[in-house]
């Protein structure tokens, strides 16, 4: 993985409530190959991250506004988990479309947990399988996706996985994902 993302910049869309090792662990897989990686979030202010959704862990500068950003300015989209972060992000437009830019323009996407949520709301999902936690799979069933039970899943740019423990395989794939797409 050594240096396969230098030059690529990287979004990662999160706010409160987001689970902090989905979000600590795939910058660091980006950073560690040569990306550059900026948080997205509702607003300027740090979001609070969280462990297991329940504790509060680190706070996170933001570098960036939805509201500022583009798809155009970035190579690849991060979008991690926790409950109430995708679920905060879901409920406004300006993120959901920054999602549906992503796809539209080809780009690869990565989404951990209930990190889809925002897929099913970009309604991107129709027609591909992917993985999630569980509660969000009847979510991307009714929104016309396939959905298995995976560490990882790769269609069509979208790279899904279940949980935490999936980290190590999907920081793996979104880092070659990232590397071999054209964008």
């Amino acid at each position: 993985m050594a240096q396969s993302l230098r030059g690529r910049r990287i979004a990662i869309l999160a706010t409160d409530g987001v689970e902090q090792v989905e979000l600590e662990e795939p910058r660091a897989a980006v950073e560690q190959s040569g990306g550059h990686a900026d948080l997205i979030a509702l607003s300027e202010e740090p979001i609070q991250a969280m462990n297991a959704d329940v504790e509060k862990a680190d706070t996170f500068a933001v570098d960036l506004t939805v509201e500022s950003a583009s798809a155009e300015n970035y190579d690849a989209l991060i979008l991690p988990g926790g409950t109430t972060n995708p679920d905060k992000l879901r409920q406004n437009e300006r993120a959901v479309g920054l999602v549906a830019d992503f796809v539209e323009a080809g780009k690869p996407i990565a989404a951990i947990c209930h990190g889809p949520w925002l897929l099913v709301e970009a309604d991107v999902v129709r027609g591909r399988t992917l993985t999630s936690y569980p509660s969000v799979r009847t979510d991307i069933r009714n929104a016309g996706g396939t959905v298995v039970d995976k560490e990882v899943v790769i269609d069509g740019g979208l790279i899904t996985s279940r949980n935490p423990d999936d980290l190590p395989a999907f920081c793996e794939a979104l880092v070659r994902e990232f590397a071999a797409s054209q964008t």
